[in-house]
């Protein structure tokens, strides 16, 4: 593949010969492969598709929580279904009830919002179980039932090709027993 680029002043055009990926500056668009034309000003770069697809994998998300008074304890496990490995992932853990103010997270965990608690996976292989976490929080109240919402919200550079089993929702009564999802 030949490619050629010929700039006048503030003009930029290109003109490549099969071209099979491009990426442009904002406001611009891509032609069909092999004729890219750039509006006047606008830097293009033209570069052979040679990246391999993205690895595929699926991550489930196994666990239980308990509610006692305003504490909830759940235990997260991660397992990587495969096809592919999964270099880090991130889970979201959403609850029905507001967290109480100051509390420290766990290692690998952030408190995203008033709500909302993010923590990594670490790395994991195709087929295999990842650490378990641990997630105690305190709630800004005494509900009598909260509901968790847990989703997968990013798996590192793979591609789950099965996304509809990467949520689950729990409710979780205050009795202090344990809920399984």
């Amino acid at each position: 593949m030949r490619t050629w680029v010929l700039s006048v002043r503030v003009r930029t055009w290109v003109l490549a010969g099969m071209c099979t990926g491009a990426v442009l500056a904002p406001g611009t668009a891509v032609a069909a492969p092999g004729s890219v034309v750039a509006a006047p000003g606008t830097a293009v770069v033209l570069a052979p598709s040679s990246a391999a697809p993205a690895p595929e994998a699926d991550l489930a998300l196994h666990g239980s929580a308990v509610l006692d008074a305003d504490r909830v304890d759940l235990l997260l496990t991660p397992r990587n279904e495969g096809p592919g490995a999964v270099t880090d992932a991130t889970v979201r853990l959403r609850w029905s009830v507001p967290l109480a103010g100051r509390q420290e997270p766990p290692a690998g965990c952030l408190r995203a919002d008033e709500r909302t608690v993010l923590c990594a996976t670490g790395a994991l292989a195709a087929e295999a179980t990842g650490e378990q976490l641990h997630v105690p929080v305190r709630l800004v109240e005494l509900p009598g039932e909260v509901t968790l919402d847990i989703d997968t919200v990013w798996i590192g550079s793979a591609v789950d090709a099965n996304p509809s089993n990467d949520r689950s929702t729990v409710l979780v009564l205050a009795t202090g027993d344990s809920y399984a999802f």
